[in-house]
């Protein structure tokens, strides 16, 4: 398989409530192993870490593409990205809405940095607090350079997604004239293309997956990402947001949406404010109880499977012409440590596993992808080989994630599983039905095998 692997959307260690080991050694480290040939360097807008792309990376004869100056990292790749949080009134009410920034070299990123600090303290954190509605946003960058681009970040996340349920109902409504110039749109970990085919509003955009981590770990980065058939060799950041622009991706990466943060609604246990057991509703009971927590009595936070059956405008198999296929995935480690038993993917039983298959078979999107099951068999158990092949097939069971808590692959047969299924006792029949089904709409490109 001779595709490009991109990570574009992350962020560094100078972002709040991530990793202190969030640098570019770790990201081009566990980059390697995971499979990734491009990283997005994240937060270029905070001065801190666009020092330490200036002094850590070597752009690449003018390419826009970045390499790191210690060749025992140089196997990866970066582009410069950055995401930003617009903050404006629309309407009588404040809005926060995320959006990534794209941009292809150091002075370029260097004027964009000095326009965005008059809106907001750049210091502050790596995915800054800026002052101005998301249309003026990509008026200014544009403004800069036309080779700049400005992509939506996450969508559907509750609270700072363009179409989450703080958001707006329409993309029109918060980039105005500003529409022309989007051309692609972010999933998030909660939805997935075949929610997002529902809208025919968003059939003229790319959409494109991105990890948006906070942590180096390869159960964090390149969880989602995108494929590209370029020539590694000639790589650009030209041909990258040429690709993007035309819809010209062989295909995504994406989790099982009900692995994502914000899948169902529901209120988390011992949240602030919500000092109760968890609870997890879907899209059917929480519009029953009118969103309102049967507990506390207080407004749920709305999650994203919700919030897309209420805009859309088409059934849930619906295949618009054209779609960029995707391919659903869980991250290795977590495959390996819900199959031994071990909750944590940190552990050393569960590391030693994961390395002796990558340094067998290269990395971990050939094995997830296109190694065959009798190889993967002469080196690890029947038990971790059958769990990748049902991720492959979209052959697993995954409860919901909901108000920032993930979900949780199951891994075992479905009867065995049964009570874990139960236990939300707010899923209603139909949708535990669903859960049980082998997941639909992956587009298989034959499995990779």
């Amino acid at each position: 398989m001779d595709y490009i692997f991109a990570d574009l959307h992350i962020h560094s260690k100078f972002s709040q409530a991530t990793s202190e080991k969030m640098d570019f050694e770790n990201l081009a480290r566990y980059g390697i192993i995971k499979g990734l040939d491009i990283i997005g360097t994240g937060d270029f807008t905070h001065p801190a870490w666009l020092n330490e792309i200036q002094t850590k990376l070597d752009e690449i004869d003018e390419t826009g593409m970045f390499i790191h100056k210690d060749k025992n990292f140089g196997d990866v790749y970066f582009t410069m990205t950055g995401e930003v949080n617009n903050i404006f009134d629309f309407e009588g009410s404040k809005k926060q809405i995320h959006n990534v920034i794209f941009t292809p070299n150091l002075e370029i990123a260097s004027q964009i940095n000095d326009e965005l600090s008059k809106f907001g303290n750049l210091e502050s954190d790596a995915r800054p607090d800026l002052h101005l509605p998301p249309a003026e946003l990509v008026e200014i960058v544009l403004g800069i350079s036309k080779d700049n681009e400005v992509i939506p970040a996450h969508i559907w996340t509750s609270w700072f997604g363009v179409l989450g349920a703080r958001g707006f109902d329409s993309l029109k409504d918060c980039y105005q004239d500003q529409l022309k110039n989007i051309h692609a749109l972010e999933t998030g970990l909660s939805s997935d293309p075949q929610m997002n085919w529902r809208l025919s509003s968003l059939d003229n955009y790319t959409l494109i997956s991105n990890s948006d981590c906070h942590s180096p770990w390869v159960h964090r980065l390149g969880r989602e990402a995108n494929v590209f058939d370029l020539d590694l060799e000639n790589l650009t950041y030209f041909k990258i947001v040429e690709a993007v622009r035309k819809k010209d991706l062989v295909m995504t990466i994406e989790v099982d949406p009900s692995y994502g943060k914000y899948h169902f609604t529901g209120h988390r246990k011992g949240k602030k404010g919500h000092e109760h057991s968890s609870v997890c509703l879907s899209p059917k009971e929480s519009m029953k109880l009118g969103n309102k927590c049967p507990v506390c009595g207080k407004k749920m936070t709305i999650g994203v499977l919700q919030r897309v059956k209420e805009l859309a405008d088409r059934e849930e198999d619906f295949l618009p012409e054209n779609s960029i296929p995707f391919k659903r995935l869980i991250p290795l480690t977590e495959i390996i440590s819900s199959t031994i038993g071990i909750k944590s993917p940190f552990s050393k039983t569960v590391w030693a596993e994961y390395l002796k298959m990558v340094n067998k078979f290269g990395n971990e999107y050939k094995i997830m992808l296109e190694i065959p099951e009798e190889e993967m068999l002469e080196i690890s158990s029947k038990e971790i080989v059958d769990a990748i092949l049902k991720v492959r097939k979209g052959d697993i069971i995954v409860l919901p994630g909901f108000d920032g808590e993930y979900g949780r692959p199951i891994f075992r047969e479905i009867e065995d599983s049964e009570e874990h299924i139960d236990s939300l006792e707010e899923v209603d029949k139909l949708e535990k039905e669903k859960i049980k089904q082998k997941k639909k709409g992956q587009l298989q490109l034959n499995d990779f095998t």
